[in-house]
């Protein structure tokens, strides 16, 4: 009998994303589930960097390098508006390092890479004009990066599958997995937002579910390479308060790992810590200590600044599903490779990072290929199918919302921000929503850009959600309710 799918995906964030369109684009019958909300974990709670890697040149992984700056110059290429270059400034401090010479001869193989020339270099009498406030004792070493609002591309990706036929379901768990009479994983029992279960035949299963690999390789009785979840915190500051045109990346003083604060949509993000977040049942949040080290970066490079904790107008924290390797190493130290590893019909994805999440799909198809033996090569160069030019409407649009963008881009400015009324309603419609923090911290970053975690928009926002999604006026109350417990006790800022 013919299953229902080719290929069951789980995870809905940039890693499962890649998956399904990759897999989609080859002609695959796709189905892709998320236990949450798409972009629910790392992919929409990262530093909002696509970069190539820079740091991993210090230990020795060209290859590294060398695959995400080119995936990140593509990135660049296909999705303008949403994948945008920074100018990076790297302050000198002594006696941390790296020192001029060896970080000049870093950026020139980093050029060498990208295939242009972005290195410079400033003297301390530039800094001011560059970066006023900012401390330095050798000047600064220029370079470029890229940034982007990473839940959006991740969503960006879903609507590229979901265009081509992939089905996708999010707020839907798994609970059990199949095996047909040789032993191979054939099938799943999912259970949706409804809370009914169904049961999807498949040929192959990849799971991209970041640091939760266990729970999926426990339900199949396997035992994955061990996974060493880390979490990375960040704090979001009005750019008023501290008005950098570019982004500054330093080393830190206690303990010389580099941190980083450059704008944002409008506002200034400060990151990141890198601890272990052994205790994947509580949703991750800044602590106490990571708060008081981030802004003591900050006092280092900026001591005229006086930047505190009441200046913050928020924070987040992601884990990272980076593979262990069982030796008595910093987090820091840990290897960012991605992993795949394969057994009886079920694939599983693990580590890497936001900007090679294409590369990373292709890996795991490669390895999917035993049980999906007519599973064509890959043939496209682009990482998203190409789309032409949507007239008249500005390019910020068009990379979020691709051939959408002339549905979306309606409406009015909400005051004090770049999204329209129009995103909105286009995300309500037909983005699944479920929940008030689907919309506001991931459809949109509203929730995270505005004061108050948005509070003010809530009453504009209640006849829009009741239209749209039916729900009832004590509906609205109860999800908003939820939603500010939320946003206080996972984005708030520690007493």
């Amino acid at each position: 009998m013919k299953p229902d799918c080719d290929l069951l995906v789980l995870g809905g964030g940039v890693s499962g994303a890649g998956v399904a369109l990759e897999a989609a684009r080859r002609g695959l019958r796709v189905t892709l589930v998320e236990a949450r909300d798409y972009a629910w974990g790392a992919s929409s709670r990262s530093s909002k960097l696509v970069h190539g890697g820079l740091r991993y040149l210090q230990s020795g992984a060209l290859h590294l390098t060398r695959e995400s700056v080119q995936e990140r110059e593509a990135l660049l290429r296909e999705l303008p508006g949403l994948v945008e270059r920074i100018g990076f400034v790297m302050a000198h401090r002594r006696p941390l390092g790296p020192g001029r010479r060896t970080m000049q001869i870093g950026l020139r193989l980093y050029d060498h890479l990208a295939g242009r020339r972005a290195r410079g270099w400033a003297s301390n009498a530039d800094i001011p004009w560059l970066v006023p406030g900012l401390a330095t004792d050798d000047g600064a070493s220029l370079y470029e990066d890229a940034t982007t609002d990473d839940a959006r591309l991740t969503l960006r990706v879903l609507q590229e599958a979901r265009t081509l036929g992939a089905e996708l379901h999010n707020h839907t768990t798994l609970t059990a997995l199949q095996r047909d009479a040789q032993g191979q994983i054939c099938g799943a029992t999912l259970r949706g937002p409804d809370g009914f279960e169904r049961h999807l035949a498949c040929r192959c299963i990849v799971s991209a579910s970041g640091p939760w690999l266990g729970t999926v390789a426990a339900l199949a009785g396997a035992t994955p390479p061990r996974l060493r979840p880390l979490r990375g915190s960040h704090l979001l500051l009005p750019l008023w308060r501290l008005p950098l045109a570019r982004a500054v990346a330093w080393r830190h003083p206690e303990d010389g790992r580099p941190v980083f604060a450059y704008p944002w949509q409008g506002r200034l993000i400060v990151g990141t810590t890198d601890l272990d977040h052994p205790d994947l049942g509580t949703e991750p949040r800044i602590q106490p200590e990571e708060l008081r080290y981030l802004l003591a970066a900050l006092a280092h490079s900026f001591p005229r600044a006086g930047v505190g904790a009441a200046d913050l107008q928020c924070t987040w924290a992601g884990v990272r599903p980076v593979i262990a390797s069982d030796k008595p190493v910093a987090p820091s130290q840990e290897s960012r490779e991605h992993l795949v590893w394969a057994q009886d019909g079920l694939v599983a994805l693990a580590g890497g990072k936001l900007t090679t999440f294409r590369r990373m799909a292709q890996a795991a198809l490669a390895a999917a290929r035993p049980w999906l033996p007519a599973l064509p090569p890959p043939v496209h160069r682009d990482i998203l199918p190409a789309h032409a030019p949507v007239a008249g409407v500005p390019l910020r649009w068009q990379g979020r919302w691709g051939a959408l963008a002339g549905q979306a881009a309606r409406g009015a400015l909400i005051p004090g921000t770049t999204t329209r009324w129009g995103e909105l309603r286009h995300s309500l419609l037909h983005e699944q929503v479920q929940h008030l923090d689907d919309l506001l911290l991931r459809r949109s970053r509203l929730g995270l850009l505005m004061p108050g975690f948005a509070a003010d928009l809530l009453p504009a926002l209640q006849p829009l959600c009741q239209e749209t999604l039916g729900w009832s006026a004590e509906r609205f109350r109860q999800e908003q309710d939820r939603y500010l417990a939320l946003m206080t006790t996972t984005h708030g800022v520690p007493a």
